[in-house]
């Protein structure tokens, strides 16, 4: 599709997609907001709900708490850090053999996202699982969901989306559908104090890309949506770097959980860009870490853009008290922010790993996924993108 049809597309998609009923998760947040879970349960009626976590948490204090207070439930703690759909199938028949009238999904965006793709099976289960991939292929009520996330990155306890690997062709599918939206989130930073410093680092960054490829897609931009991805961006570059520092500072955890769950409503709306999209392609290729590989790309590809984000970045900036003057100072400003960061926290500049050899299907696979249907800011050639792979790993061997 030739760039005039793309935003013909996208303006006539943008439409329809901003007045489009989304309906958004109730959030129960707070220190030890997760001991509710139960209670929460009860008051919808579910009496055997499939809990899909990791070992961590199945073994830990927090869960022998709230599992005395369920008196019945099936867990399914075999997630993998790149969820496959053979997973996500599995999960569907842990809840069907077992008669299970509920999900929740504990952990970071692995089980989230694995946990909602077993969802859209379940409520249709005559579709293929590996045919989702795109908007509104599930269209069918989808169990009741909680999600509590353990990590302030993904945002999927807010979003309509699941990404999963289609591990026969090991290409990330993006299952994108308002059915996925969670019944409840759970926003507890006391699940967050024992993340990692490396974690803590790349989830956030992933929760600050969200925002920002949010806030540069504005065929699709509502006043409300603006505004969410205004406030993500300010908490996380005020929060993240505290979080970091002091991994107890329970202040900055929960200020970084909520930035995640906003950042994901903002995204759920606007969509994504080439920073996802390319970090999609080289998770599946090289099962890095997404959050990592989000951080890397992000300012480069903002960089990239040029002149096109020189004021929606600078608005950022000034909201977020980052920089003050000119458009192109306050744009240059931001990025240089997210390079300190970066810096800071430990993440390289670029990925070494890399090949010459996968560049071509790499940027291929990530222009299928961004066009026509993101609205980014510039249209990159596939050429362009195999340009942006070949500099970042340039970057990461310098």
């Amino acid at each position: 599709m030739n760039q005039y049809l793309t935003r013909i597309y996208q303006a006539l998609f943008g439409l329809v997609w901003r007045n489009y009923p989304l309906a958004r998760p109730q959030e129960i947040s707070g220190k030890d907001a997760f001991y509710r879970l139960p209670y929460l349960l009860i008051q919808a009626g579910k009496h055997n709900p499939l809990i899909v976590t990791g070992k961590r948490i199945a073994t830990g204090d927090e869960f022998a708490t709230i599992s005395q207070d369920i008196s019945h439930y099936v867990l399914f703690d075999q997630v993998e850090s790149d969820p496959s759909i053979a997973t996500a199938l599995k999960i569907a028949k842990a809840y069907t053999d077992n008669n299970c009238d509920s999900i929740v999904a504990i952990g970071g965006g692995s089980y989230m996202d694995a946990a909602k793709a077993a969802a859209a099976h379940i409520a249709n289960p005559k579709k293929s699982l590996y045919r989702m991939n795109g908007i509104l292929k599930v269209r069918k009520k989808t169990p009741y969901f909680i999600a509590v996330p353990t990590t302030a990155g993904t945002g999927s306890e807010a979003t309509i989306t699941s990404v999963v690997i289609n591990e026969k062709n090991q290409r990330k599918v993006t299952i994108n559908d308002p059915v996925l939206v969670p019944d409840v989130a759970i926003l507890d930073p006391s699940l967050t104090l024992s993340l990692p410093a490396s974690l803590t680092a790349q989830t956030g960054m992933d929760a600050l890309t969200h925002a920002v490829e949010a806030f540069l897609n504005k065929p699709y931009l509502t006043a409300d949506t603006t505004q969410l991805c205004l406030d993500a961006v300010r908490d996380i570059v005020q929060n993240l770097p505290k979080a970091y520092k002091d991994p107890l500072d329970l202040d900055a955890r929960s200020a970084m959980l909520n930035a995640s769950c906003t950042a994901g409503k903002a995204f759920t709306v606007a969509c994504v860009g080439y920073v996802h999209g390319l970090a999609h392609a080289i998770g599946a290729r090289y099962h890095m870490p997404h959050g990592l590989t989000i951080a890397i790309l992000l300012p480069t590809i903002l960089e990239r853009y040029g002149k096109a984000v020189e004021q929606p970045l600078a608005e950022l900036a000034r909201y977020a008290g980052i920089a003050e003057g000119s458009d192109s100072i306050c744009c240059q400003a931001f990025i240089a922010l997210i390079r300190q960061m970066n810096k800071a926290m430990g993440i390289p500049e670029g990925i070494e790993a890399l090949k010459e050899e996968d560049f071509k299907q790499l940027a291929s696979y990530c222009y299928q996924e961004v066009v026509p249907l993101y609205p980014v800011p510039v249209i990159f050639s596939e050429k362009e993108l195999v340009e942006i792979l070949r500099n970042v790993k340039e970057m990461g061997v310098s």
